[in-house]
């Protein structure tokens, strides 16, 4: 993930790991009104400790009118996030404050639980206001995120109508949209003179997603676009007077058409001009101290100190690993040849595929709800803490599918009126094999993302910054481990199947080399693109998606691998050192219980576990 401002990553956080946001807002403020004072007796330090959390968390809530959005607060429901030199300015200067205020506490005096969140949260901010020299080194339009994109998925999937001042407030961010998209461009040039513009791929992207939001009526002929249907199906569910209604619908159709558009077409003009400035150059290293970024980057999203080199060979060494388990399956069916020809048979032969059609796109869908809904007949086994909210499976909206990654997660509201959800990306069927699909279920749904995501929301006495931050690492750690152990439960029992499991892993294990590969030894998109095609039976399509990913998100695939070893090492250690007394269900507990962590707080937590065990 690139680094980003406070409040712009606090956004980020809250709406997804990767991708953009799903389904609609909740009805009600789940957190605290901001017009209350926090209601704690601060008697002892960490009272006084956890009231200082709250509000930090809070303030910074509060400074960003999306995450308010997020979180069900509708203080700002009409406003956009401001960006820019002085949006960036007030965010440091909110963490030096707030930096300054956690200083003053007392640590000695905290409680443990009091004290791990002094910890993180000290840690977070020394990190935030270091991380200010880096904040124009991020591509704020691109194919995997951006405001261009953010600013119709964000309405569709989060902006709530469930009243007149809600159908109001959509159409004043309606109204907003030149004003955050000028900044946008303004955020884009000041990048440019600093010699930070995305590589030439990006472009098109970027165009198209930004043309399809202006595309269809009111802008012109055709169905509805895809701001207009939402905005009339959220207000067609309102019971109010119809000339309310008209009312509302000619204000929203005199927005789009006068503001949205306008601004979308200048957006598209400055993009295109852009693009004339942007070479094919795609790592890091062309930054300025790009170098050093990188080396940042990489320790923010791992965790860890490991150097790029190190992260390199550790995915060469699993790639080789991976490969070996995967030739004992091509044992196993009776394939004759050798893995390449194993990888192009599993690629190209249509039993592995669902039809490129609505009933096979239907299909998949129902098939990835049954593999869910199997594993959660069994979470017992294995986990005795369960999440509250339900979770969805949904396939990714036809407006961003053409650029939108594989699968992804989209957290629930915390009260659980908005499911968790599952989306799947079913642009391109032949990038989604049926012998992958259990993974994909286990790693995006449960028991992983909504599993780990939805109980940190879950979580009692913790503050809101942890139920509500995230460490990469930890996060997708969480989710490839997931992928592996359903397998020592029985599950995985087709061996083509077990293949994908592996293949998901081996993909996971390319990035470690891929993502080094572009940012630190400078290879290219199409040795990039080459690495995973050859090592890989994904489709040509994923390669060049992950390849285009690893570019304008430098270091963020890394946290995978890196994360679920680090789980599976900490199993092995407690399992060697508690033997009889080691229990699944008592680890994964200890693992979800605090929230996301560092690698090394969660090494400690374990560490700690087996201590009071022994």
């Amino acid at each position: 993930m690139p680094i980003k401002t406070k409040t712009s990553l606090l956004a980020l956080t809250l709406a997804s790991l990767i991708g953009s946001s799903a389904i609609a807002a909740p009805t009600q403020v789940l957190l605290l009104s901001p017009s209350e004072p926090v209601a704690y007796k601060a008697e002892s330090e960490s009272e006084k400790a956890n009231a200082l959390f709250e509000a930090i968390f809070m303030e910074n809530v509060m400074a960003s009118p999306i995450s308010q959005t997020h979180l069900g607060i509708k203080t700002d429901y009409g406003k956009w996030d401001e960006r820019g030199e002085e949006a960036d300015a007030q965010d440091l200067a909110r963490s030096q404050k707030h930096l300054k205020q956690v200083n003053e506490i007392d640590q000695s005096k905290l409680d443990s639980q009091t004290n791990l969140s002094y910890t993180l949260l000290k840690q977070k901010l020394e990190q935030e206001v270091n991380d200010y020299q880096w904040r124009y080194h991020s591509y704020p339009v691109n194919q995997m995120y951006g405001g261009h994109s953010m600013v119709a998925s964000f309405l569709i999937n989060q902006h709530q109508i469930t009243d007149i001042s809600d159908a109001k407030a959509y159409i004043s961010r309606l109204n907003g949209v030149p004003k955050y998209l000028q900044q946008l461009e303004d955020s884009l040039e000041v990048r440019a003179q600093k010699g930070i513009i995305a590589p030439k791929f990006v472009f098109p992207h970027v165009l198209s997603d930004s043309k399809n939001i202006i595309t269809g009526q009111p802008f012109d002929s055709g169905q509805d676009s895809a701001l207009w249907a939402d905005f009339q199906r959220k207000l067609a569910s309102l019971d109010i007077d119809k000339n309310d209604k008209e009312r509302l619908l000619s204000d929203a159709k005199q927005a789009l058409l006068t503001k949205v558009k306008p601004a979308y077409v200048h957006l598209i003009s400055y993009i295109t001009e852009l693009e004339t400035k942007a070479d094919t150059r795609d790592g890091a290293w062309k930054l300025p101290q790009g170098e050093a970024y990188y080396n940042n980057a990489l320790a923010r999203t791992t965790t860890t100190d490991m150097t790029a080199n190190q992260v390199h060979e550790l995915g060469i060494s699993e790639v080789a690993r991976i490969h070996g388990e995967m030739r004992e399956i091509m044992k196993k069916v009776g394939f004759e040849g050798d893995l390449p020809a194993f990888f192009k048979f599993m690629r190209e032969d249509k039993q592995f595929y669902y039809p490129a059609t609505d009933d096979g796109r239907e299909a998949y869908l129902n098939d990835a709800i049954a593999l869910i809904d199997t594993m959660s007949s069994r979470l017992d086994e294995v986990f005795n803490v369960k999440p509250k909210a339900p979770m969805i499976v949904k396939r990714v909206e036809a407006f961003r599918e053409k650029s939108a990654g594989k699968a992804f997660y989209n957290q629930p509201s915390p009260d659980g009126t908005r499911p968790g959800t599952y989306y799947a990306n079913l642009y391109d069927m032949k990038a989604m094999p049926k012998y992958q699909m259990e993974a994909l279920a286990y790693h995006e749904g449960t028991p992983g993302h909504h599993m780990q995501i939805a109980i940190a929301q879950e979580l009692e006495g913790v503050p809101k910054f942890r139920k509500f931050g995230g460490y990469t690492a930890y996060i997708e750690g969480w989710g490839l481990y997931s992928e592996y152990f359903p397998k020592e439960m029985g599950l995985y029992s087709d061996p083509y199947s077990d293949f994908g499991r592996l293949a998901m892993e081996l993909w996971r294990s390319c990035r470690l080399v891929v993502d080094t590969g572009i940012h630190a030894k400078k290879w290219t998109r199409e040795q990039s693109i080459a690495y995973y095609v050859d090592n890989t039976p994904n489709a040509k399509s994923d390669a060049v998606k992950m390849v285009e990913r690893h570019i304008v998100m430098p270091s963020q695939a890394t946290a995978y691998k890196v994360g679920m070893l680090k789980i599976l090492a900490l199993r092995e250690k407690a399992k060697k050192s508690l033997g009889d007394k080691f229990d699944i269900r008592e680890f994964h507990t200890l693992v979800l219980k605090n929230g996301p962590l560092p690698l090394d707080i969660l090494e400690d937590q374990v560490d700690l576990w087996v201590s009071q065990k022994s």
